[in-house]
């Protein structure tokens, strides 16, 4: 992914929030679940870095939002306990897998600090700036 979409990702995600009058922190990350770029707005709870960027990862990852990873690794499903590999994952909404046009996952963003579901949408409004 190049810094240029991802700077432009951010951006985005950094408007929404503060559109939606919440603070966030927003990880973008590579393919390979690298950091590309990353921001904390002022009075986002520290604890929210370590969240988005885990949500980034654990989309990237397993090539699937972190809420659907959630719905397979909750404690009766297929996969319990599967956020404690790789480092640490997170199993609730935020994380979005970022893909091409034809289906190539590019990398991922996370993004924490307001309620889920605004969390999602925010990682949805700047998911719609991606380009490859």
């Amino acid at each position: 992914m190049k810094l240029s979409c991802a700077t432009a990702m951010l951006d985005t995600a950094l408007a929404e929030a503060q559109r939606m009058g919440v603070q966030v922190c927003v990880s973008i990350v590579d393919a390979a679940a690298w950091p590309v770029a990353f921001a904390r707005m002022e009075g986002t709870p520290l604890g929210s870095i370590d969240v988005c960027n885990k949500k980034a990862r654990t989309a990237v990852l397993f090539h699937m939002d972190s809420a659907d990873f959630g719905r397979i690794a909750h404690p009766d499903g297929h996969a319990y306990s599967l956020e404690n590999t790789n480092g640490g994952l997170t199993s609730f909404g935020g994380g979005l897998v970022l893909k091409t046009a034809d289906g190539a996952v590019v990398g991922a963003i996370g993004v924490s600090g307001a309620s889920t579901e605004d969390d999602i949408a925010i990682a949805r409004k700047a998911a719609s700036a991606l380009t490859t």
